[in-house]
């Protein structure tokens, strides 16, 4: 998840409109003024700076590079940027096994097999989803510091099936920021505050906010977070990415530490559609062990019984089409064409270029309809936060086996475990019953049931393809005394609440800070999304590498 602000006021986060802010950040200043990474006497000559996997690939084949050392170069970079220098901390934990699979990839190209795509290729993952070899999996909390899991998330060990080199995990927001109502994003417990590359006093957002300033600031190939709401669409926007938040049950949940199912999923974070599409493509499986766990048929020409069954890949880069927006129907949001004047003369310019390559635009109102769904989210997630922890401490190992044990642990070690804020949402869920209680059944129907009936009958009245609007507004600076505030707006809680398919696309950029395009549609249509996300990216290519500057007057 990313801000907490629901939490705050009982309603669905992101209505409200908000003010722009844009000043300096140093709000607690050392009095020492910090190296400004941006300086014209510092370039950033980085050999793998806004490199695709398309490039990648090209440079193992031709033997310029070996998966070896575009892995030194990955961990090179990562000394030098994340834990040096800027000192973005953006990477929770290094994969000590990660040279060694990226030897095992490379013997393998040389004997003549390649696995696809991802052969050899390094990606970072958040640390809340599981890894079965040396690395934890902490969700960033102290609480379960010690905790190894056995077994790989079902969606890694798919990654490691095609060949990528897991290269370590990254830095989130405590408990996917499910702990506080004055939570900080981009802060834990075991691995502190991570930065925005763009400006390093700026918040980079969460959840994953590790895997959006890494894959943005070239740490890696490409990266994997998780969302559920905005805690994919939101780091990605604010740090220049492309976020795919796929359908809930395209990509399985198992071995993910929870918070809803209902809404989790994790997806893929990169600097292109190209470089996401590939990774989303990659890890679409059935998994028996998820019960939302499904894969669609994308196209007349694939039968289900042939997707997945060695005959046939589900492949989403058949949509990558540069003239996509041609006679696409695509609804604005009212809502999101009055935030601040920065956002909507760079709204106003995505709408024109939209248009400009044949799209029709036609006004609609969503989030009028959403307010009922937007009181009753909160319920929900705490129920399914929960039962679904519960579930996974049981069989985790680690000595903390509830989130009973979890909330004893930060009371027992506050200054180390809460020194910022607390664990109200902890103790809020807490208190909640099962599964089968009435607030909770009722609640979902309000969340889940109308915000699906909203979205399909906007699409189905209108005749459209998908419905856009900003992904969330500028970055915010970072505030560990007075936590996250509104930073103008967010578009995330629709496809969040309907568990509905949503794509973010750099949009543009107000004083070197970005912000994202999005695009929803209904359930496993992220083909549709995607073909218009690729064909606004080359039309517009809003990509601009970040510059690690200090703060925006510096």
């Amino acid at each position: 998840m990313h801000r907490r602000n629901f939490l705050k006021t009982g309603s669905m986060a992101g209505l409200a409109l908000g003010t722009l802010t844009a000043g300096s950040c140093n709000l607690v200043s050392s009095g020492k003024k910090e190296e400004d990474y941006s300086s014209p006497e510092k370039p950033d000559n980085f050999a793998l700076n806004e490199v695709t996997i398309d490039e990648l690939q090209q440079k193992m084949k031709s033997k310029a590079y070996t998966s070896r050392s575009i892995t030194e170069l990955y961990l090179k970079r990562i000394d030098e940027i994340d834990k040096s220098g800027p000192k973005l901390n953006a990477v929770i934990e290094l994969n000590p096994d990660a040279l060694d699979i990226a030897d095992a990839m490379d013997k393998e190209r040389a004997a003549g097999k390649v696995r696809g795509p991802l052969h050899g290729i390094p990606v970072l993952i958040k640390d809340n989803i599981s890894t079965g070899d040396k690395m934890h999996t902490t969700a960033g909390a102290l609480a379960i510091a010690d905790n190894i899991m056995k077994q790989d998330a079902f969606i890694v060990q798919k990654l490691r099936d095609a060949g990528a080199v897991l290269l370590g995990k990254t830095n989130l927001s405590e408990w996917a920021n499910f702990r506080s109502t004055r939570s900080t994003s981009a802060w834990s417990s075991r691995g502190g505050q991570t930065k925005c590359p763009y400006i390093l006093d700026r918040n980079p957002s969460g959840s994953s906010a590790g895997s959006g300033s890494a894959v943005s600031a070239n740490l890696c190939a490409i990266a994997i977070g998780t969302e559920t709401d905005g805690s994919i669409v939101s780091p990605s926007s604010v740090n220049g990415l492309v976020g795919i938040k796929p359908t809930v049950g395209l990509w399985s949940r198992t071995g993910i530490i929870p918070i809803s199912k209902t809404q989790d999923t994790a997806g893929p974070m990169a600097r292109t559609v190209r470089d996401a599409v590939i990774l989303l493509s990659a890890l679409a499986y059935v998994d028996p062990e998820d019960p939302s766990s499904h894969i669609p048929i994308v196209s007349v020409n694939d039968p289900l019984d042939k997707i997945r069954s060695g005959v046939m890949d589900l492949d989403y880069t058949r949509f990558l089409d540069a003239n996509g927006l041609k006679g696409k129907r695509i609804g604005i949001e009212k809502e999101s064409l009055k935030v601040n004047p920065a956002m909507d003369k760079l709204f106003q310019q995505a709408i024109e270029t939209m248009k400009s390559k044949g799209a029709v635009i036609v006004e609609v109102e969503l989030y009028k309809q959403l307010k009922e769904a937007g009181k009753a989210q909160l319920t929900v997630l705490l129920y399914e936060f929960k039962d679904g922890l519960n579930s996974y401490l049981s069989k985790a190992n680690s000595k903390v086996k509830s989130l009973a044990d979890v909330i004893a642990f930060n009371k027992q070690n506050e200054t180390k475990a809460m020194p910022f804020f607390k664990q109200e949402t902890l103790e809020l869920a807490e208190k909640k019953g099962g599964l089968n209680k009435k607030e909770y059944v009722e609640a979902v129907g309000k969340t889940t049931g109308i915000t699906r009936k909203a979205i399909d009958t906007l699409l189905k009245e209108h005749n459209l393809d998908a419905i856009a609007a900003p992904t969330n507004g500028f970055a915010c600076c970072i505030d560990l005394v007075n936590g996250d505030y509104d930073n103008g707006f967010s578009f995330s809680s629709p496809a969040a609440m309907a568990g509905y398919p949503h794509i973010t696309v750099p949009m543009g950029y107000y004083n070197e800070l970005p912000v994202g395009l999005s695009f929803i549609s209904s359930a496993y249509k992220e083909g549709d999304i995607i073909r218009l996300g690729y064909a606004y990216e080359q039309a517009s290519k809003k990509r601009v590498a970040p510059k690690f500057k200090v703060d925006l007057l510096g």
